[in-house]
């Protein structure tokens, strides 16, 4: 199959591409002679979904924001058709600068330069969506890994009500030009690179939409506590530096009111119900692993524990 794509990629692109290396089950690492680009072959979002999220990329990086770029084909086209055992859709992109940091560097500092960045960012889509009607990118609760109580069984009634919580008072948020439009959505840190300048490259849009952009916050604050604390000090101080850091940051190239800065740990629950949510919709539930059910009782026990403490 490598070898196919290698053939297909060389007969669309301008490149020469010699070598090709699987990184996931939709994203491949292809090198020329002289340089590295990796093409991304799925069919995760429709054609226009796709051609809509490149077109604002592609947008951004015109606008010398951190994004890689996306190389066009002989055709001239961002996106093409491609066929393996069925019509596939192809983007290739040149390599992004940096490296995932290792978990023990993501320190306020770094953390502030992303703040800083995701202030850039939303500031440009504000700009993006003045000069292009987004059609395609769905607003945020559009998407079935929002529709809690759809899937999270109906015997869980403490973590159903702590959702409807949620759900009901984001949606009384105010929607307007500055605290929504369309972000990258999924700013985990594994999406975030960092060069030895410390200049951040955000990748992967796949899931940009139109949401509240406090969201693209609280995103790599919950990531960060998930994945990158490791021992020093206590978990609570380590919130409290990098949550400082990351809207230190941001305040320096956008505005958000102290209002809805106030509703950062609301996002931040949002977020922890998606994850339990896509469990719900992933996970084969008559043959869950040992470790799915370890996951799925410790995201259960926090969110009904939180319930008490939570104030929506």
């Amino acid at each position: 199959m490598e070898q196919r794509i290698l053939e297909l990629l060389n007969e669309i692109y301008p490149l020469d591409f010699v070598q090709i290396e699987s990184v996931t089950e939709q994203m491949y690492r292809c090198t020329t002679e002289q340089e590295e680009f990796y093409a991304r072959i799925t069919n995760y979002k429709t054609y226009d979904e796709q051609l809509e999220e490149v077109t604002f990329t592609n947008f951004l990086y015109k606008e010398g924001f951190g994004v890689p770029p996306v190389i066009s084909s002989l055709n001239g086209n961002l996106i093409e058709q491609m066929n393996l055992e069925g019509e596939v859709l192809t983007v290739l992109y040149r390599a992004a600068p940096g490296i995932h940091l290792p978990r023990n560097q993501w320190k306020p500092n770094v953390l502030k330069e992303l703040g800083r960045q995701i202030g850039k960012l939303h500031c440009l889509s504000r700009k993006f969506e003045e000069l292009e009607t987004v059609k395609y990118r769905k607003d945020w609760y559009e998407n079935e890994e929002y529709h809690f109580l759809t899937f999270i069984p109906k015997e869980e009634t403490t973590i159903r009500q702590v959702a409807h919580g949620v759900l009901s008072t984001i949606s009384e948020l105010p929607k307007n030009h500055s605290t929504y439009g369309l972000l990258h959505g999924d700013l985990w840190l594994e999406n975030i690179l960092i060069d030895r300048d410390s200049n951040v490259t955000m990748i992967d849009f796949q899931d940009c939409e139109r949401h509240y952009y406090l969201y693209d916050l609280a995103i790599p604050i919950y990531s960060a506590l998930e994945y990158t604390f490791v021992g020093d000090g206590n978990l609570i101080n380590y919130e409290r530096s990098i949550t400082k850091a990351i809207i230190d940051g941001y305040q320096e190239e956008n505005n958000l009111s102290s209002d809805m800065l106030e509703k950062l740990p609301l996002f931040i629950k949002l977020k922890e119900l998606f994850e339990y949510n896509s469990m719900h919709m992933n996970w084969d539930k008559e043959n869950l692993t040992e470790e799915q059910i370890r996951i799925m009782n410790l995201y259960r026990s926090k969110i009904e524990r939180d319930s008490i403490n939570f104030k929506l």
